[in-house]
């Protein structure tokens, strides 16, 4: 039977003050808030020996001892759904998902999740995240394709998660946006958070619940306006930070919305070439290898949807970029 693990940590100077359940969720062993403040609430914290509430204010000094309980049998059963993996060893895999498929169960999504081919392929898997989401790094949108990181054992969850927080992992997309962008590069810094009225959607809002969001684009070529469109611009997109929806929410705030984007986007199909999904796809993923420290580098070439509208595309080019040049050949690469 699996073993409770027990982590310490003693508060430094420059972390009194903050509350417990924010403190425990910005360590390495700690994925979320969210999972702290559970932590807490069902006893499994102690303070110098005492149990406290998560909105305890720490102090300097004091000894805080977290026991993560064993992972208990989970719900989900194994399905064996093919998964196109990119790379794979004891510690993780890097894989590319497709469009359409969810990455783990949440309402109306209980089979046929990533989660559930993970399961189906290995029965390793970091328990971090909590029994629905195991493995689980990071996300990608149920419509966005392209590589992720899984991880295989709590040890490299934590690290791969620590990573992105440092922004230490690279994360590039590619993405076709409606309109002309005339500068070659730029960043949106604009704070995202749930949607005040609609649950379903993120927006930009300046409340205490926004979180910090960066993006930056380099674009790669331009398409004049048609019949039905004001014409296209298709560009590289670098998170560096990871809120839901972000690419999105931030294409629509600059008045460029991802082509295709049911949520966020213009809802013309004819406008979107057809496209009923969004012309995102997660292309580059580059990071250093938690056990073995060696750089591992993908490229994802773009899937057949998105590949097939920019030939349908070729003659409304405006020409490619330097960036369009560098991004292109390196995608041939691997084609």
């Amino acid at each position: 039977m699996a073993e409770a693990r027990i982590f310490t940590h003693r508060v430094r100077g420059d972390e009194a003050g903050q509350r417990l359940d924010k403190l425990l969720g910005e360590q390495e062993f700690m994925p979320s808030r969210s999972l702290a403040a559970k932590l807490v609430e069902r006893g499994f914290v102690r303070v110098n020996g005492q149990l406290a509430p998560k909105r305890h204010i720490v102090n300097a000094g004091e000894s805080i001892i977290v026991e993560l309980p064993p992972t208990e049998p989970s719900d989900l059963e194994a399905e064996h759904i093919p998964l196109d993996i990119r790379f794979e060893d004891d510690h993780l895999i890097v894989l590319s998902k497709p469009a359409g498929m969810v990455v783990h169960p949440a309402h109306g999504h209980w089979s046929g999740t990533l989660v559930h081919a993970l399961l189906g392929h290995t029965d390793d898997l970091g328990t971090l995240a909590g029994d629905e989401r195991p493995g689980i790094v990071h996300r990608l949108d149920k419509d966005t394709s392209g590589l992720m990181m899984v991880a295989k054992d709590d040890f490299t969850q934590a690290a791969l998660a620590e990573m992105i927080k440092i922004r230490s992992v690279e994360r590039r997309y590619i993405t076709l946006v409606h309109g002309y962008i005339a500068p070659d590069t730029g960043i949106v810094d604009a704070p995202i958070a749930r949607h005040p009225k609609d649950r379903m959607r993120m927006a930009i809002v300046d409340s205490e619940t926004a979180k910090q969001s960066v993006t930056t684009f380099r674009v790669l070529e331009r398409y004049e306006a048609g019949v039905h469109d004001d014409g296209f611009t298709l560009l590289e997109c670098k998170l560096y930070t990871g809120r839901t929806h972000q690419i999105r929410v931030h294409m629509q705030y600059t008045n460029h919305p991802v082509v295709g984007d049911q949520l966020y986007g213009k809802g013309r199909l004819k406008a979107d070439l057809g496209l009923t999904r969004q012309f995102l796809h997660s292309y580059r993923l580059s990071f250093e290898h938690p056990a073995t420290k060696e750089v591992l580098s993908f490229v994802d070439p773009l899937p057949a949807d998105l590949g097939s509208r920019l030939l349908e595309l070729d003659d409304r080019s405006m020409g490619r970029t330097h960036a369009g040049d560098e991004v292109f050949e390196r995608l041939a690469e691997q084609g």
